[in-house]
């Protein structure tokens, strides 16, 4: 099969794994937004923020380790076994630890004692699957994984339906029916992170058979060299991390106390509506990783690399331009209460840092494929440093369009400076000018869209229209072979 075509058919399915989960959660965001108010919604959103640091401490760079040493060391049962002996001493170190010293945890991270159990079994959970799924991906089961994941979130927006809006009805109705006992007033965000825990446990017990298989073997210095690989990966994931999340708890703290949560809450669910980005970049990434790995080796990967990179473009700027036209009417849909509306402005920002984002993993490739992943570590914190600095000097004065600017900022950043490293290192010929004419016109009619007409439906759907012809024009070539399957 062509390389190529075999790259979108398993990005479609791995597709499928991110944006029906995605979908899912997207009900959660009208269901959250329902039943709590704004500061309520900002707590919940601060939490999970400090889920999202955890977690890049928890793996520790040993997915990507994982990846790298599984394609290239012929003994792949000691990189499984190596790798899980791993992630299980530092989890089981980590909850005993994080579970003993709670209180102070609880105190230094500004959070309820009485979330922190949870937060701790989830986080726990999770690493302990991390190798599995890595597993999955690198031996190409993307149905498995699907499944998997999609199964995952389905648990969870089920518990999350159940406990937010099906069990105070049937207490309402019966207070002592046999679900009597679960309902507690004011009891939300306890509700969702149980939701979670169910999830996370469930999706264990799926991954369990790679645990119980085969011989635990610990080959001391193949875990050195994973390391020695893996740490650059640890500080970039920190470093994507605080760009990602490190807003809301900047929010949190530099806003005054009396409005924080619910400016957070806020920025939060307008910030979901740039998901659907987030899903495209998400789920091409999922794709390309395992693809970049296994043929680096073959003659001259460059030149699909940079047709990979090409395409992605080409479709980002698609979404790009369609996302911001069509912004009001996706509100309606998934953030539902007026009350949250008032972010709206934050919305284009949010989708051209999420594009930006995308095509910075595109790039990325030449320091993963060429083992130098310090200069990923390297970008990543220029980034946060970025992301920290647009915060802290002009939240106080302007709130979260401070974090907007500094989320586009530090992602459009990390792309020019993995261009700029990557072009003497490992020389990808990419075709600039087509990128930065799509780029352009996209962002130039979303911006005329969106700022200049104010979000009119037909100035929007008349300038798609233009960009969609345009694309047509200049790429019907691609569009047949990826539309109508042709073999190239």
């Amino acid at each position: 099969m062509n390389p190529l075509k075999k790259l979108f058919q398993q990005t479609a399915i791995y597709g499928l794994a991110t944006v029906l989960p995605r979908m899912f959660s997207f009900i959660l965001v009208p269901l959250y937004t329902s039943v709590m108010a704004t500061n309520l919604y900002g707590e919940v959103n601060i939490i999970f923020a400090w889920f999202a640091i955890f977690n890049v401490f928890l793996a520790y760079g040993m997915e990507t380790a994982f990846f790298r040493f599984f394609n290239k060391t012929e003994d792949k049962n000691v990189v499984i076994s190596t790798s899980l002996i791993s992630i299980l001493f530092t989890t089981a170190a980590f909850a005993a630890v994080a579970l003993l010293l709670q209180n102070s945890l609880a105190n230094l991270l500004g959070m309820n004692v009485k979330y922190l159990w949870y937060v701790v079994v989830i986080l726990s959970l999770d690493a302990l699957v991390i190798i599995p799924f890595a597993w999955l991906r690198a031996t190409e089961k993307p149905m498995k994984y699907a499944v998997i994941k999609i199964g995952n979130v389905a648990i969870n927006l089920g518990f999350n339906i159940f406990f937010l809006l099906l069990l105070p009805e049937i207490v309402k109705e019966n207070s002592d029916s046999f679900f009597g006992w679960m309902y507690r007033p004011d009891f939300e965000i306890s509700f969702i992170l149980i939701s979670n825990l169910m999830a996370s446990g469930v999706t264990l017990l799926l991954m369990l058979p790679l645990y119980l298989k085969g011989k635990y073997v610990f080959d001391n210095q193949l875990w050195q060299r994973m390391m020695h690989y893996a740490w650059p990966v640890l500080i970039a994931g920190v470093a994507f991390t605080i760009n990602e999340v490190f807003d809301k708890i900047m929010l949190e703290n530099l806003l005054p106390e009396d409005i924080a949560e619910s400016e957070i809450g806020k920025y939060s669910a307008c910030y979901k509506l740039g998901l659907f980005m987030t899903l495209f970049g998400t789920a091409f990434r999922m794709g390309i990783e395992p693809f970049f790995f296994s043929h680096a080796g073959t003659e001259n990967p460059q030149k699909a690399y940079a047709q990979i990179t090409n395409y992605f473009v080409v479709l980002g700027s698609i979404i790009l331009l369609a996302v911001i036209v069509y912004a009001d009417i996706l509100k309606v849909i998934i953030v539902q209460d007026e009350a949250y509306w008032e972010a709206m402005n934050i919305v284009p920002l949010i989708v051209l840092a999420s594009f930006f984002l995308g095509i910075y993993h595109n790039l990325s490739v030449w320091y993963k494929v060429t083992d130098k992943t310090r200069y990923g570590a390297l970008i990543s914190i220029a980034g946060a440093i970025i992301t920290i600095s647009i915060n802290y000097f002009f939240i106080p004065s302007i709130g979260y369009m401070a974090s907007a600017i500094a989320t586009v900022s530090a992602y459009g950043a990390m792309m020019v400076l993995s261009y700029y490293f990557g072009k003497s290192r490992y020389p990808i010929p990419y075709n600039f000018r087509k990128i930065l004419f799509y780029l352009g016109v996209s962002i130039s009619f979303s911006g005329l869209s969106f700022y200049v007409f104010d979000r009119n439906l037909y100035v929007g759907t008349t300038l798609l229209l233009i960009f969609l012809g345009l694309v047509y024009k200049l790429e019907n070539d691609m569009l047949r072979k990826i539309l109508m399957k042709q073999k190239g």
